[in-house]
């Protein structure tokens, strides 16, 4: 169960809002999707009122922004554009801030969580991505 990853306990229930009455698609996308991350590093969910973080240490990797019908919807911060990938639909810098480039990733099926994206994900546990 994703909850088991959530660091402060008092958020529990933003998760579970925030998971409420989704599909079982979805729920199956959302768990593949973590479980990826979890081998790749010791992270944990922080969820707010409007999307579930991910974070390792004291810092935060990706957010979980959207979960739709048949879709999970990422966002990873970047201290740079990376343009040349096949994977993000949008790449958008941060307003106000020169040094974040917001990389946009949707996951229809578990296989979109390729090579490619599995080497972003370690890419954003990096001390200094």
């Amino acid at each position: 169960m994703l909850s088991k990853l959530i660091q402060d306990k008092s958020t529990e229930s933003l998760f579970q809002a925030f998971t409420a009455g989704k599909s079982e698609q979805t729920l199956t996308l959302l768990s593949h999707f973590i479980t990826q991350y979890q081998q790749l590093g010791d992270i944990y969910l922080y969820p707010t009122k409007s999307m579930l973080g991910i974070g390792i240490g004291d810092k935060r990797v990706a957010w979980i922004t959207q979960l739709g019908k048949s879709f999970v919807h990422v966002v990873f911060p970047f201290t740079q554009p990376y343009s040349d990938n096949l994977c993000f639909q949008k790449i958008a810098p941060v307003p106000g801030d020169a040094h974040q480039f917001n990389h946009h990733f949707r996951m229809l099926a578990a296989e979109d969580v390729n090579e490619e994206v599995l080497a972003f994900m370690r890419l954003s546990l990096q001390p200094d991505k």
